[in-house]
């Protein structure tokens, strides 16, 4: 569940493409900014490869050429984050924020990084704010952050208000997609489930051991014994250790039971 041992809500873009460390006496050095930007691009790249030392490394030189630059904290945030060092993680995503107050992607990792200890309603507090910025590239996934809080926060009428305009941004949105499933067969409503479901299963290569079990479900809802069949097969060759799997053999137990 908790982000520590894998992200429950999706972080914001971050990371470039691969750059490499060039020196050489035949070219003047870039201006204090530009130098700047250089080593945060570098430690963005470092993190991407899981290289801790030396997106640190480039980011403590950043930091003394601009100590400013939100996009700095951010990243520091980041590694100190996938290293454990938690209270550092939050205090980087704080200064990040606090230096640009619009930073929405700073928001939107911070909000994930509550997410993962568990602090669902200031997770929902980041994301509320994060969804005003219409000009946010990642607005869809963050509306589908949202949708994930609210769930925890057991609220599901808002959680599905969220999950729904993610998909009016992105129609092939499969966690949106499966959420809704979801919510809509909690709430007894087959029909749209299975409407949720089908795209779901459009969007993706290989369903989950969840998206087997709510269409196991589903099936058994609606009285379709060959998809259950199907999809009860599938749960077991391709997720024999999943909790899922060990929720349907409860239920067939129980079912067997006199």
């Amino acid at each position: 569940m908790a982000l520590r041992a894998g992200a429950a809500i999706v972080l914001g873009l971050l990371l470039a493409g691969c750059i490499t460390e060039r020196e050489t006496v035949y070219t003047n050095p870039p201006a204090p900014d530009e130098a700047m930007r250089q080593r945060v691009e570098l430690a963005r790249s470092y993190i991407g490869q899981g290289n801790w030392e030396d997106a640190k490394r480039n980011l403590k030189i950043a930091v003394n050429l601009n100590d400013r630059e939100p996009e700095i904290y951010e990243a520091f945030a980041l590694v100190y984050q996938s290293t454990g060092e938690w209270e550092l993680a939050e205090e980087n995503f704080r200064k990040a924020i606090s230096l640009d107050r619009d930073f929405s992607r700073a928001r939107n990792n911070y909000a994930a990084f509550l997410f993962g200890e568990e602090r669902f309603a200031e997770a929902e507090e980041q994301l509320e704010r994060v969804i005003k910025d219409s000009l946010y590239e990642a607005r869809p996934q963050a509306f589908v952050n949202l949708g994930l809080c609210r769930k925890a926060l057991d609220k599901p009428v808002l959680a599905e208000e969220a999950f729904v305009r993610a998909l009016s941004m992105d129609r092939s949105n499969r966690i949106a997609l499966l959420e809704l499933a979801e919510l809509r067969f909690d709430a007894g409503d087959y029909v749209r489930a299975g409407d949720y479901y089908t795209g779901y299963r459009a969007a993706v290569r290989r369903q989950s051991a969840r998206g087997l079990w709510l269409g196991i479900r589903l099936a058994a809802a609606t009285g379709n014994r060959d998809a259950e069949g199907s999809y009860a097969l599938a749960l077991r060759n391709l997720y024999p250790d999943s909790p899922e799997y060990a929720a349907w053999q409860r239920q067939q137990a129980e079912a067997g039971a006199p």
